[in-house]
């Protein structure tokens, strides 16, 4: 898959303000400053489509990008990227989901043309409760979701590896399959044809 342009389109406060559901989304999100918006950028080769910045939780608005790209043997295709707010720090529980808020929330459960919700994991880190506790909801509400180590040029390969192998680990824990899992760095590019390659077979 080829990008050939992306655009922000807008911004929703909630589920009612979300634009028409006529286009494929795939979501990204995770705990702040994972490197979300350097993520999409990287993705989508231009520099500051998505705002970055160094104060965790900056993201308050689900933030839609109109993607338009050529797939491979076949003609031009359009999707989205929505960039969610981060999900903080406290506790995801089953009954309180406020730490990741409830327009999160409720697009996660109710948007009709979500195909992928994509976990953003710091690659440096040994496997977080809070993580593991979201995925575990993702799980429950047979949502389809992946994961995107982050950061993998920060530190060795097989540090990264080994990171890799806890989380695979603590996710053995309570499922049986576990979920794509890609390795990615918005400095190197590693994990973009990878990953655009995944959003091109779901479509």
């Amino acid at each position: 898959m080829k990008i050939k342009s992306a655009e922000f389109l807008t911004s929703a406060t909630n589920l009612r303000d979300c634009p028409p559901d006529d286009l494929p989304e795939f979501a990204m999100i995770g705990r702040s400053n994972v490197g979300k918006s350097s993520l999409i950028n990287m993705l989508t080769e231009q520099r500051s489509l998505a705002r970055v910045s160094a104060t965790p939780g900056k993201t308050r608005l689900l933030n839609f990008f109109d993607i338009t790209a050529t797939a491979s043997g076949a003609g031009a295709t359009k999707w989205r990227l929505v960039d969610l707010p981060g999900y903080g720090y406290a506790k995801v529980a089953r009954e309180q989901r406020a730490d990741f808020s409830e327009a999160t929330a409720d697009y996660i459960e109710r948007r009709e043309n979500l195909l992928c919700v994509f976990a953003l994991i710091d690659s440096r880190l040994e496997p977080q409760r809070i993580d593991i506790d979201f995925l575990q909801w993702l799980a429950e509400r047979d949502m389809p979701h992946a994961l995107i180590l982050t950061k993998t040029d920060k530190q060795s390969p097989a540090a990264t590896r080994a990171n890799v192998e806890r989380l695979s680990q603590a996710l053995r824990a309570w499922r049986a399959d576990l979920p794509p899992i890609f390795l990615s760095s918005s400095e190197t590019k590693a994990g973009r044809a990878e990953i655009l390659r995944f959003i091109e077979r779901t479509i």
